[in-house]
């Protein structure tokens, strides 16, 4: 499965920014639950903090969408 790319401008994007940023959450809301339900990976690791810095590189796997965060 191919991964989307994500281009930031910054060191890190938050992983609820991230899932809106995306387009796997429509709201803040959404995206905490979907984090919250232990639906999201980290990396190949369940994570369940929405908060959690997402850093160059980073491979974010939500069912089957894989979310790449590349640093411009």
């Amino acid at each position: 499965m191919e991964a989307e790319k994500i281009y930031i401008e910054e060191d890190y994007i938050k992983l609820d920014s991230l899932l809106k940023f995306g387009g796997i959450a429509e709201t803040g809301g959404q995206a905490k639950i979907i984090v919250q339900s232990g639906l999201v990976s980290l990396n190949g690791e369940v994570c369940t903090q929405r908060g959690k810095k997402i850093k160059n590189g980073d491979k974010v796997k939500v069912e089957d969408r894989i979310l790449e965060v590349l640093k411009r």
